[in-house]
């Protein structure tokens, strides 16, 4: 009987929020925008890539203001994070371009891109990047990404997933 009033407390709750349990999956485009329009970004496994976002896009990382954004879209296309930290070490110090990285990623270029560009990859450290990156040439994206699971896990392909340049 408590199981059941525990149901339907839960449930009660999500319809008063405006929820559904199929809300889980919800529209990452829709979240981005109201980003964006909210001004905010919390850290994610879904990151800004650095080559395509728009300037507002920037302007939702805390601490980037108009200038900032103007500095991460002048010097793209960043080819590495590597890249991207030495162009912004120009403006802000290490730590607040650390604080950067939570937000934002350059694509990987899966037979090309250097060892800490590979680590970005969420659960996924130098180490693991250095082994990843010994083992090119890799055929495919799929090749990559088993190569990824191999090293670290199930749940840091599926994050590579999201940080990868296209084919």
């Amino acid at each position: 009987m408590r199981t059941f009033s525990l149901f339907f407390t839960a449930l009660a709750v999500l319809v008063m929020t405006g929820c559904s349990p199929s809300d889980e999956g919800s529209n990452t485009a829709t979240e981005s925008a109201a980003a964006v329009e909210s001004g905010k970004r919390a850290v994610t496994a879904e990151k800004i890539n650095l080559n395509e976002a728009p300037i507002e896009e920037f302007l939702t990382i805390p601490g980037v203001g108009d200038r900032m954004a103007h500095e991460f879209d002048e010097y793209r296309p960043y080819v590495s994070i590597v890249e991207f930290r030495r162009e912004m070490g120009k403006y802000v110090d290490e730590a607040t371009i650390t604080g950067y990285e939570d937000h934002v990623y350059v694509p990987i270029d899966i037979n090309t891109s250097d060892v800490a560009t590979v680590a970005q990859i969420l659960g996924l450290d130098e180490a693991g990047a250095e082994q990843i990156v010994a083992a090119r040439p890799y055929a495919s994206q799929a090749d990559f990404l088993d190569k990824v699971r191999e090293v670290a896990g199930g749940i840091s392909a599926q994050f590579a997933r999201l940080y990868l340049a296209g084919e």
